[in-house]
């Protein structure tokens, strides 16, 4: 791997500041955002092309539903992808690496997905050829506010409108469009289409958002849990008190349900995020 000032074509990267402007965008419809450039398995072969076929890729992976963690299906996903970008999200070029002789990738960090691991925005690896270059532009500080959001017909907030429109998707691990989503992803999606930037993780969300008492939650806030000993894990909308729309490993689908006994036994705590 070279060094972080190591350039990309099109454009050379600011050195590493807390103030840096983004330098390049996301020109394809969806990117992997993976730990490194050595993550991938030869069935994510579809999203790493320089026109990638996310279509094609999650097919791939269903054909290994019924494999662990160490085989090639969705959940052997874990360890190897942070999230994903979508097209037109800003990014800070920060590193490159060559040694891969089929591609380019390029480390970036992606301001528009708080994480404490990078206070620039979520840091991560993608394909170079997924990336165009901006130059010096202000890296944008919200995205756009999506215009059409549904108006609830009810008491329900616009949050859980938006969530319920994917019910029934598969669960996807980093997943943060409607093609797929992880927990987290699924509350990223949803509080962007308001113009809000919030962490991608669920342990950052539930330290960003204000804390409420879980005997005073309202719809749209979010339930966080967590196992005993253990950080957040999970996170899911909420309807109505004891009740959520969240993406569940556990069923493999978005659900929108009443809290079952082992949702229960690790709920630890209820946020809000700033409401629309």
């Amino acid at each position: 791997m070279s060094s972080a000032s190591s350039p990309l074509p099109g454009g050379n990267p600011p050195p590493p500041s807390h103030t840096s402007t983004h330098t390049h965008t996301v020109s394809v419809p969806v990117t992997t955002l993976w730990v490194g450039p050595d993550s991938p398995r030869p069935v994510d072969e579809p999203i790493l092309r320089d026109r990638p076929d996310a279509v094609a890729w999650l097919a791939a992976l269903d054909a290994h539903a019924a494999e662990d963690e160490s085989g090639d299906g969705r959940l052997g996903l874990h360890g190897r992808v942070e999230s994903q970008l979508l097209r037109g999200e800003p990014v800070t070029v920060v590193g490159s690496d060559s040694v891969d002789p089929t591609r380019r990738w390029a480390r970036v960090v992606a301001p528009w997905q708080r994480s404490p691991k990078d206070d620039r925005g979520y840091p991560g690896w993608v394909p170079a050829a997924h990336l165009t270059p901006v130059g010096s532009a202000p890296a944008a500080a919200t995205p756009p506010v999506i215009a059409g959001a549904p108006t609830p017909a009810t008491d329900d907030h616009p949050a859980v409108v938006l969530a319920r429109q994917h019910i029934g998707l598969h669960y996807l691990w980093c997943g943060i469009s409607p093609l797929g989503f992880d927990c987290s992803g699924l509350v990223l999606h949803t509080w962007r289409q308001f113009g809000q930037v919030v962490a991608r993780d669920a342990y950052a969300q539930a330290d960003t958002a204000q804390p409420v008492a879980l005997d005073e939650v309202q719809s749209g806030d979010l339930y966080f849990f967590a196992r005993p000993g253990r950080r957040i894990h999970h996170v899911g909308i909420v309807v109505r008190p004891g009740r959520m729309v969240h993406a569940s490993e556990t069923g493999g689908v978005l659900v929108e349900e009443d809290l079952p006994p082992e949702r229960l036994a690790t709920l630890v705590a209820a946020g809000r995020l700033p409401h629309p």
